[in-house]
């Protein structure tokens, strides 16, 4: 099943589990009906805010929005693949979700584009980043920190935070961590 029909059947999904109409879930998510309409028909090129305002309207985590069930006891992701979730500043592509004993963790690879930043009101749970290449500027809870390559940085990121690329791309991988108290009531939590 393709991406844009992956995010269609399961946004549908999710809205009839908690029993919202169109219009509901365009009032709660500040998305108009028609793109909503178009998005569960498995058209449209939402962006990141789109699916994150998804997320946080309907409670549940964007990869219960991305994702397809695993079927295999091996499972190949290929960055090619994967679509492309997109910002003011930041390509983000889901890779995998788990689900260890009662906690949540999505895996994203993430490309930060220079010359614009990538803002964030905050969501439930943890961010984990570690840095390929470039160099990245996030700023949460009033600190600023600058990573490099193989830099780690991770922080609850129910506040605002935003993300910079200094001096050109980066590079890097985020891990959303959704510990059992982090999760909303529902199949699970998140928005970035």
């Amino acid at each position: 099943m393709g991406a844009g029909r992956v995010l269609g059947a399961n946004l549908r999904a999710r809205r009839d589990e908690q029993g919202i109409s169109l219009s509901e879930l365009a009032r709660r998510s500040g998305i108009a009906k028609g793109t909503l309409s178009q998005l569960e028909s498995g058209s449209g090129n939402p962006t990141i805010e789109t699916v994150f305002s998804l997320s946080n309207a309907l409670g549940v985590p964007v990869s219960a929005l991305l994702s397809d069930a695993p079927t295999a006891d091996l499972i190949l992701v290929r960055a090619a693949e994967v679509d492309v979730l997109s910002g003011e500043a930041i390509d983000l592509r889901m890779v995998r979700r788990l689900e260890p004993a009662g906690g949540l963790f999505e895996i994203y690879t993430q490309d930060v584009r220079p010359d614009a930043v990538q803002h964030s009101d905050g969501h439930p749970g943890i961010e984990h980043h570690v840095v390929l290449s470039g160099r990245l500027r996030v700023t949460s809870r009033g600190r600023t920190e600058e990573l490099g390559p193989g830099d780690y940085l991770a922080f609850r990121a129910g506040g605002p935070h935003e993300y910079e690329a200094v001096d050109g791309p980066v590079r890097s991988v985020l891990l959303l961590e959704y510990p059992p108290d982090a999760a909303p009531s529902g199949p699970g939590p998140h928005r970035s």
